[in-house]
């Protein structure tokens, strides 16, 4: 090995301890140092698992929060949308209902109106035969007497 600065051949280097073979005591004192590193290297594994672990943890308890969020607010929306739904469906049921009494009230009022004109056109014929006989007592007679006839002769063929 090559010296440096004031380092001879006769010590080597150690770079984890920066100590030479003689200062620590021969091969026990470097069984030792890698029992200390192995033993550094499981507490350093141990913590960064158990960061891990936590990390993991306090993720999970709040994708679980999140989703209990969104549980909660999809079952809000369900129940408001459920909510306009019937309301809707109610509107719409008291709008037709609404517009079926009300085609129905105007079928009543002009079949009323037309039995009405019916009956006063029926009162005025009335009227008019009426008139008529009482100015000519034997035409009226006269067509009375056609009319029976008629009423026979049809009646005879059937």
């Amino acid at each position: 090995m090559e010296t440096t600065g004031s380092r001879s051949e006769s010590q080597p280097y150690m770079a984890a301890s920066g100590q030479t073979k003689e200062s620590r005591g021969g091969s026990s004192g470097a069984s030792s140092s890698v029992s200390d590193s192995i033993s550094r290297g499981k507490d350093a594994i141990s913590s960064a698992a158990s960061e891990a672990m936590s990390s993991a943890n306090s993720d999970m308890q709040a994708l679980r929060a999140d989703l209990n969020n969104l549980k909660d607010t999809l079952a809000k929306f369900m129940a408001q949308a459920g909510g306009e739904a019937a309301r809707s469906a109610r509107e719409v049921s008291a709008n037709i209902a609404s517009q079926v009494s009300d085609v129905a009230s105007d079928l009543a009022d002009r079949g009323a109106d037309m039995a009405a004109s019916a009956s006063q056109q029926a009162k005025t014929v009335a009227s008019e035969l009426e008139n008529m006989a009482r100015r000519n007592p034997l035409g009226a007679m006269a067509g009375a007497l056609l009319v029976g006839v008629l009423i026979g002769l049809v009646g005879r063929r059937r």
